[in-house]
């Protein structure tokens, strides 16, 4: 009986020696699908809020032309540039990226929210800001007429209706860019999931 033991014991020891090599192989794999996966995100979600910041920087300019202001050229850029950047990445981290990792969200979901974000923070918002920042320099410096009691927005929007019309190329490239960005990034999702559940 004590041989028997004392060879399961053995045994039992040769079998923890074999499997060590093999789990911290399993655990060094599924580090690097992991890298792999974030890396490509990252990649996906700098270059979203990149294209944010080139709507900010056409509709600076767009608005910059409707109310004729020359002044403080570098900080409306800077800030239509920054801003949107800023605002996509964070948004699209804590909406979709934070929300796949918990399990909470489906393709469906992933694809609608990566679509909402390319439109409202890459360009609802700089129209926003740049209508905002450039008209309180075009009243500040006279560079318009200023607009009638009671008409204050319908003037701004009349005064610029047209140029603004050039924004629908942005909101076509963020919209159809925020379904492939959602799509490809819950695709690398998964299979770095099943990847995982394989190596288990």
């Amino acid at each position: 009986m004590a041989a028997y033991t004392h060879g399961q014991r053995s045994l039992s020891l040769g079998d923890a020696k074999f499997r060590r090599p093999m789990v911290i192989e399993i655990i060094e794999k599924k580090f690097e699908y992991l890298r792999k996966e974030k890396t490509l995100n990252i990649y996906g979600t700098v270059f979203f809020g990149t294209a944010a910041s080139f709507s900010g920087i056409i509709a600076n300019f767009i608005f910059r032309h409707c109310f004729k202001v020359k002044h403080d050229a570098l900080r409306t850029y800077a800030s239509l540039t920054t801003l949107p950047f800023l605002s996509t990445i964070v948004t699209y981290k804590l909406l979709v990226t934070d929300a796949l990792y918990s399990g909470n969200i489906s393709q469906e979901n992933c694809v609608l929210r990566s679509s909402l974000i390319g439109i409202v923070c890459g360009v609802l918002y700089p129209c926003g800001l740049a209508f905002s920042k450039n008209g309180r320099l075009a009243v500040k410096y006279h560079t318009v007429p200023l607009p009638p009691k009671g008409r204050v927005l319908l003037y701004w929007v009349l005064l610029c209706q047209t140029e603004i019309k050039a924004m629908m190329i942005p909101l076509v490239f963020q919209t159809v860019f925020g379904i492939f960005n959602g799509l490809q990034h819950y695709a690398r999702f998964e299979s770095t999931l099943e990847k995982t559940v394989h190596e288990d």
